[in-house]
C-alpha cells in the first residue's frame, strides 16, 4: 500500500510504471475528476435553483440526498460488471451516464424533471469509482501504490475546485442551467479510454483461472459476506460511512452555511470553497508519502483527529480571513483522509470480488451521507448560529467513528495483488 525505500541501483518509482499502467491510472483520474465536477457543481447552485422553481431549500438538498443513495445502485452494478467483463467497459458507461444526466438536468423545465435527472446521475457517478479504482490500483506497481492512490483520490478535490471556478467565472453569464449543461463535456473522455486503456493483467489472469477451474464468482456481492470475511466487510462499510459523513459535513454544506449564516463579508462561499480544495489535494498527496513510514491506518487516523479539532475555527468565526485560513488548514487534514481509499479498499479484498466489494463498501457510505444535507438543514433552522453547531457535531462524531473503525481494520502494507483465487481459501 505504500512506497517502500529505494534500494541501491533500483529505478526511481516514477520510472517503474509502464506506459499502459500510466494510461490506466490517467483514465481513472480523469473519470473521478470529471465525476466530481458534475456532482459538486450542484452544491454551489442549490440556493438559486430553489429560487428559480420557488421550492424550499430543504427540497433542493433532498436532490443530492437521492443522488447519493442511487450511487450504491450504480456501484454494485458496475462492480459486478467490472468483476465479470473487465474494468474498462463499466468505466466508459459510467462517464457517459453522468454526463448525459447533467445535460438533461440543465435543460429541465421543471423541478420534478431536474430532480429525476440529478437523481439518475447518482447511478453513473456510483458506477465510476469501483471500475476506475480497480483499474488504476490493479495496474499500478506495489511500491508507489499508496502515493498514487492519494493523487487519484485527490482528483475529487480538483473536480470540486474546477466546479467552484466555473461558478465564480461563469455563473453571472450562463446561470445555473449553463453550469449543469457544461457537465456533458466529460463524455469526450470515453473516446480516449476506448482507444488506449487496457485491462489490468492481474484481472485478466484471475478470470482465466476462474474459467479454467470452473470456479466463477457469479454473485460477488454475496461472497463478500462470507463468515470469514464478514468482519472485514463490516469494518470497511463503517469506515466509508463515517468518512462520507465527514466530507459532506465539512464540504457539502459549507457554501450554504456561508450564504445563509455569515455576514456579507463572507461572500457566496465559493471563494473559501476554492481555497479549501488545494489543501485537500496536497494533503492527500502528503498522506501517500506519510504512509511510507506509518501504518496506512495511522496515516489516516492522525489527520482525522487533527482535522476534527480545526473544525470550530472556521464554523464560529465571522472574520473572513480566519474562515478561509482555517478551511485551507482543514483541507490539509480532514480533506486528506480520503487519499488511501482506492489503494486500501483494493488491497482489502481478493481480485475475484474486488470491484464489487470496493464499490459496495465505498458507496453504501453515500447512503448515510445522503442524510447529511437534510438533517443538518433541519437542525440549522432552529439554531441561533444556523449550520455551525450541527456541522460541528456531525463532523466530530463521524471523525470518532472513523478512527475507531480503522483501529480494527486489517493491515495491508506492501501487499502484492495476485491473480490466484483466494476467497475460497478464506472460506475453508
Amino acid at each position: 500500500m505504500t512506497m517502500t525505500a529505494e534500494l541501491p541501483g533500483q529505478v526511481p518509482w516514477w520510472k517503474e510504471p509502464t506506459k499502459d499502467q500510466w494510461v490506466a491510472w490517467i483514465a481513472a483520474w480523469l473519470g473521478w475528476t470529471l465525476d466530481a465536477f458534475d456532482f459538486t457543481i450542484f452544491l454551489l447552485i442549490m440556493v438559486p435553483i430553489a429560487e428559480t422553481f420557488h421550492v424550499p431549500l430543504i427540497e433542493v438538498t433532498a436532490v443530492f440526498t437521492v443522488t447519493l443513495w442511487l450511487r450504491l445502485v450504480g456501484a454494485v452494478g458496475s462492480g459486478w460488471l467490472a468483476d465479470r467483463i473487465g474494468r474498462k467497459a463499466p468505466l466508459m458507461i459510467s462517464i457517459l451516464w453522468y454526463s448525459v444526466c447533467n445535460l438533461f438536468a440543465g435543460l429541465s423545465p421543471s423541478f420534478a424533471l431536474l430532480f429525476l435527472f440529478r437523481a439518475l446521475l447518482g447511478i453513473g457517478m456510483g458506477a465510476e469509482w469501483p471500475a476506475g479504482a480497480a483499474l488504476a490500483m490493479e495496474s499500478w506497481p506495489t511500491r508507489s501504490r499508496g502515493l498514487m492512490s492519494g493523487v487519484l483520490q485527490g482528483s475529487w478535490s480538483i473536480g470540486f475546485l474546477l466546479s467552484s471556478l466555473a461558478y465564480g467565472l461563469l455563473y453571472d453569464k450562463i446561470g445555473w442551467r449553463g453550469l449543469l449543461i457544461l457537465g456533458v463535456l466529460p463524455a469526450l473522455a470515453v473516446v480516449w479510454i476506448r482507444i488506449y486503456v487496457k485491462e489490468p493483467k492481474v484481472w485478466v489472469e484471475n478470470r482465466r483461472i476462474q474459467r479454467e477451474q470452473k470456479k466463477e464468482f457469479r454473485t460477488p456481492l454475496f461472497d463478500i459476506f462470507r463468515r470469514r470475511v464478514l468482519g472485514n466487510t463490516i469494518m470497511a462499510c463503517l469506515w466509508m460511512a463515517s468518512s462520507f459523513v465527514i466530507y459532506y459535513s465539512v464540504y457539502g454544506m459549507f457554501a450554504t452555511h456561508l450564504q445563509k449564516d455569515s455576514p456579507s463579508g463572507c461572500g457566496n462561499g465559493c471563494d473559501a470553497d476554492r481555497a479549501g480544495q488545494p489543501g485537500g489535494v496536497s494533503g492527500e498527496r502528503c498522506l501517500g508519502v506519510r504512509c511510507r513510514y506509518l501504518r496506512p491506518q495511522m496515516g489516516m487516523i492522525i489527520p482525522a483527529a487533527i482535522g476534527a479539532c480545526v473544525t470550530p475555527l472556521y464554523l464560529f468565526s465571522d472574520f473572513y480571513p480566519m474562515v478561509t485560513g482555517a478551511f485551507i488548514l482543514q483541507g490539509a487534514f480532514l480533506g486528506a483522509i480520503y487519499g488511501q481509499n482506492p489503494a486500501y479498499l483494493t488491497e482489502r479484498f481478493p481480485t475475484e470480488v474486488r470491484a464489487t466489494a470496493s464499490g459496495f463498501c465505498y458507496h453504501q457510505g453515500a447512503i448515510w451521507a445522503g442524510f447529511t444535507g437534510p438533517v443538518l438543514t433541519y437542525f440549522a433552522v432552529s439554531q441561533p448560529l444556523g449550520f455551525a453547531v450541527p456541522m460541528l457535531i456531525a463532523t466530530t462524531g463521524a471523525a470518532i467513528m472513523f478512527v475507531i473503525t480503522l483501529l480494527y481494520s486489517p493491515e495491508t502494507k506492501g501487499k502484492e495483488l495476485v491473480a490466484q483465487i483466494t476467497l475460497l481459501e478464506a472460506a475453508e
